[in-house]
């Protein structure tokens, strides 16, 4: 009996099958896609809104939320500085229903809306997530 030397092709064709979907498994989990990145913003831009109205109702100090070239800005009466922070991704862009955003001591606030998108995407396939609040509840993820 000849003893078989190298692969066959078919085994050769199997191990080349499964380093591929190997590979495509790794490259789709480690990829950012720009739909969770606008979620992780909109998490992070909700938990700082509502961090800001609990601290303007506590203290009984009016914040003012103003969107900024790279970020965005809550800041005191006189312009004193309260938070400000840089989008996570710089590409990040919101547009706001009223502008500046109003956070009083009152319980009720103007209603208020962002969308957030990524610049210099093709404006068909541009994913938004949108937020806001009807001035009575916290702000949520709006459909």
């Amino acid at each position: 009996m000849q003893r078989q030397r190298g692969l066959t092709l078919l085994e050769l064709l199997v191990v080349l099958a499964i380093i591929g979907f190997v590979t495509a498994g790794v490259a789709l989990s480690l990829r950012d896609g720009q739909q969770t990145q606008l979620e992780n913003e909109a998490q992070r831009l909700m938990a700082h809104l509502e961090a800001a109205r609990v601290s303007a109702r506590t203290s009984g100090v009016t914040l003012v939320w103003r969107s900024t070239e790279d970020g965005y800005t809550i800041v005191r009466p006189g312009n004193k500085p309260f938070k400000t922070e840089p989008w996570l991704y710089p590409t990040t862009v919101v547009t706001a229903s009223t502008t500046p955003v109003v956070l009083g001591p009152e319980p009720i606030m103007a209603r208020v809306t962002f969308t957030l998108s990524q610049a210099g995407s093709a404006p068909s396939h541009t994913p938004a997530v949108r937020i806001g609040s009807d001035g009575l509840r916290p702000f949520e993820r709006l459909p």
